[in-house]
């Protein structure tokens, strides 16, 4: 048999394989950004969401049928037990609300009389999509018990977007808290001069609406909390919802575009549901979109505002406390290195998230605790 010489051809060819490329898992942290987060939440980060879709990657009508199946929670810390937990329903413009009270057991004066107490309305965050009143439960048990019989907390569970966009959910808060105020004080042994408002993120930004509402009505408010607060819609984003990367004012929009937990493409979901496309033609009710479009920050109540390196919001939530500075207000800003958009819900594993409860504690004793 004759055997054929083999004819190796192009070496080059023979050795050719395939380049091995590793693509990043879904949602994992940009490189760039990867040194600049507290390694404790970079740990947690890709052990529970890396990979995962985020809430605002899921069509809504999915998310709704079944929450579980796509909520990632973790990183919070149990609250303590409190006296009394109890819900009543609020009539809202359309139907009802629930308003979930955490609170404290009365204390008595030296004639034996019940003391007044204050009172802290919070909004929950998930940009006015997510969330309800499981979000704050914990944190606000442990507003209670930090108080120590001195304030009962109203956890307000507004009507989320897109079935109920704008203004709804900012109605909502507004009417809840007036029918706290004037139809519950006595019921609860509440001052109806000693209030205060807050919450993080879309909840910040209802807490800053409130607040202006407060000193139109002449309402006495003690204390905002407004925490990584949603402050400024219009300047980030076009009338259709598309982020604004050339004349958004807010460089940290630009920096942390592609950040965890609030890249930008979630923000630009959120205003998608919360104002729809386009977004309601300009108004004079612009402001309730944007507080910082605000005709008038003069006469506002004290505010403690908590800002986050690694967020999109973190230079809208600053400039805004700029704003309430210059006309005159009490303000208390502190920026939070290392961390991102979420960080308060996360002081069970966050130095961050436990600094920043321990300083809305300090903040509601000063001044709700006085007179």
């Amino acid at each position: 048999m004759a055997h054929q010489k083999c004819d190796h051809g192009d070496s080059a060819l023979h050795a050719f394989r395939a380049q091995e490329i590793q693509q990043p898992l879904h949602n994992s942290i940009p490189a760039e950004l990867l040194p600049r987060f507290d390694p404790v939440y970079v740990e947690y980060y890709n052990k529970y969401n890396v990979g995962r879709l985020h809430t605002h990657e899921v069509p809504i009508e999915d998310y709704r049928q079944d929450p579980a199946r796509y909520t990632v929670f973790y990183g919070s810390e149990p609250g303590p037990n409190v006296f009394r937990l109890t819900e009543q329903q609020c009539p809202v413009k359309g139907g009802e609300i629930t308003i979930r009270i955490f609170e404290p057991a009365l204390k008595n004066d030296d004639q034996g009389q019940p003391l007044k107490r204050a009172a802290y309305v919070n909004f929950h965050g998930g940009g006015w999509v997510f969330g309800g009143l499981n979000t704050d439960h914990d944190y606000c048990k442990r507003l209670v018990h930090a108080l120590d019989g001195e304030m009962v907390v109203f956890d307000v569970d507004y009507r989320l977007s897109p079935e109920h966009r704008f203004p709804i959910p900012v109605d909502d808060c507004w009417t809840a808290f007036n029918w706290i105020r004037s139809q519950k004080a006595e019921e609860f042994n509440i001052d109806p001069d000693r209030f205060a408002v807050g919450g993080p993120s879309a909840g910040g930004h209802l807490a800053a609406v409130v607040s202006h509402l407060c000193r139109d009505a002449q309402i006495p408010l003690r204390l905002q909390v407004l925490s990584v607060p949603v402050c400024d819609l219009h300047g980030a984003f076009t009338p259709d919802g598309k982020f604004d990367r050339e004349s958004c004012p807010y460089d940290s929009y630009r920096e942390m575009e592609f950040t965890p937990a609030l890249p930008m493409a979630r923000m630009a979901y959120f205003h998608k549901h919360f104002l729809g496309v386009p977004r309601p033609a300009a108004s004079e009710e612009d402001w309730k979109i944007s507080p910082m479009l605000a005709p008038n920050f003069q006469d506002l109540a004290p505010a403690l505002i908590s800002t986050a390196e690694l967020d999109p919001l973190r230079d809208e939530g600053e400039v805004y406390a700029a704003k309430l500075e210059a006309a005159g207000n009490v303000v208390e800003l502190y920026r939070y290195e290392g961390t991102p958009h979420t960080f308060p819900s996360l002081e069970g594993i966050l130095h961050s998230g436990r600094l920043h409860r321990e300083r809305v504690v300090e903040a509601l004793k000063r001044e709700l605790l006085q007179g």
